[in-house]
């Protein structure tokens, strides 16, 4: 049975207020739609913190984004919504937030994409890091376009997250599973290793994924070295970074990551900082504290 308008915006305030609950946006931060019908979408409006939104606030506008209903303007990176809905068969639901953790790796740079944790490797697989983009232009949903056959969590290089799914309950427990898997990555980093399971492990893994009845139709599979495990027989791709046979290239490429930011060493027992790159993080940290003192 279809669910009316005034399910769709209570479903839409449900999230919004889990999503503020959970610290994943300050302020006005955020936006959240569901896809109501081939031609229209409800949406978070411009301007309202997700915590204190009420469903006579939300707004109804076409695949093009003009208004239909409302007395707010539509938030204005509905455009990253509706780019998705139009280049993605089967979703529904967007939701776009800040959360701590996964935004931090959105930041540094860093997708998360290694064979970690087996729940990962089942539900989403590996999440990219999609190319930055100014707010609100076409920038952001062009870069993610490019993700979306396999991918349905995204980190948006030094913006946020987006997450997007069948419903808005599932685009948002998916957001829920990043931040969860990006808060357990930054502990084991700090801890000085991030056990990356083996080809082996992930190949029954993934064998599991495939009798829950999951399709591995476009499933991204997650990484591990330089190749993407993507089916329970090994099927992956190699990516750029140069395999462990390759001894002089691997020494250049971890000249080259040294020189840009942190890398796990070969045993990955401890991770390696260049010179430059651990002044420039302590004194952050001190600077940091002097500042923290004086106020």
């Amino acid at each position: 049975m279809e669910k009316t308008d005034n399910q769709h915006k209570s479903d839409i305030i449900e999230v919004c207020r889990r999503v503020y609950a959970k610290g994943w946006v300050a302020a006005n931060d955020g936006n959240v739609s569901i896809k109501v019908s081939d031609s229209t979408i409800i949406c978070t409006p411009t301007g309202m913190s997700k915590g204190y939104i009420t469903a006579e606030q939300l707004i109804k506008v076409d695949m093009m984004g003009n208004k239909i209903e409302g007395e707010l303007e539509p938030s204005s990176e509905v455009k990253m919504h509706i780019d998705v809905y139009k280049n993605k068969p089967g979703i529904n639901a967007v939701v776009h937030a800040h959360p701590t953790f996964a935004t931090g790796y959105a930041v540094a740079g860093i997708p998360l994409e290694e064979c970690v944790i087996p729940e990962i490797i089942i539900s989403l697989g590996s999440i990219p890091l999609t190319k930055y983009g100014t707010p609100s232009t076409m920038e952001i949903p062009e870069n993610i376009r490019s993700y979306l056959k396999e991918h349905n969590v995204f980190l948006l290089q030094n913006h946020g997250a987006l997450s997007i799914g069948e419903d808005v309950y599932k685009a948002y427990y998916r957001m829920e599973s990043l931040e969860l898997f990006a808060r357990i990555n930054f502990i084991a980093r700090m801890l000085g290793n991030v056990n990356v399971l083996g080809e082996e492990e992930v190949k029954r893994i993934i064998n599991i994924r495939e009798n829950f009845g999951l399709s591995n139709l476009n499933y991204p599979g997650c990484r591990i070295d330089s190749k993407f495990v993507k089916s329970a027989d090994g099927n992956g791709k190699d990516e750029a970074a140069p395999s462990s046979n390759n001894l002089a290239a691997r020494e250049s490429f971890k000249e080259d990551m040294a020189k840009e930011r942190v890398f796990v060493s070969d045993n990955q027992k401890r991770i390696e900082l260049s010179k430059e790159k651990l002044v420039e993080l302590i004194t952050a940290i001190v600077s940091n504290i002097i500042n923290k003192v004086k106020s």
